[in-house]
């Protein structure tokens, strides 16, 4: 069964419950050499969007999941890989029981914009629920965001 690396919102098992209910979290780990960043503001009605790039002495938080194929599907309908908005990757995970080789996804769109402040704040809270360490999620909290009307 492959593996999943989750980086935002779906880094919270509820979340991923509700869109993958047949594939249970497997653990948690970094992804070394990489950076979470926002971007596709044009792309989305609620402004940049998660993704991560590469970015040598960078790291980013997420859980793995163990996914069935049906929920595959789901999750790439789910993140627009059929409208070109997000490709997937294969990436290696850093865990305590060694590395993963896993897959994610990355947005195919240029990088930058301000996240709205309802975003970030779901996205810190979905780290929280998926547990990461307090460091971690404060400096998400922490992260330069817009308003949510403007």
């Amino acid at each position: 069964m492959p593996a999943y690396a989750a980086y935002a919102t779906n880094l919270d098992p509820e979340v991923m419950g509700r869109k993958a209910p047949h594939s249970p979290l497997r653990s948690t780990g970094w992804l070394l050499g990489w950076r979470l960043t926002f971007g596709g503001e044009d792309r989305s009605w609620q402004g940049p969007v998660a993704t991560v790039v590469e970015a040598p002495g960078e790291q980013v938080y997420v859980a793995l999941y163990d996914v069935t194929d049906a929920d595959q599907g789901r999750l790439d309908e789910l993140e627009g890989v059929d409208l070109g908005l997000f490709r997937k990757v294969r990436v290696r995970v850093k865990t305590l029981d060694g590395d993963v080789v896993a897959w994610t996804y990355v947005l195919d769109d240029y990088e930058g914009g301000l996240p709205t402040a309802r975003y970030l704040g779901g996205l810190a809270d979905a780290a929280e629920a998926g547990g990461a360490p307090h460091d971690y999620v404060l400096a998400l909290r922490a992260r330069p965001c817009r308003s949510n009307d403007a």
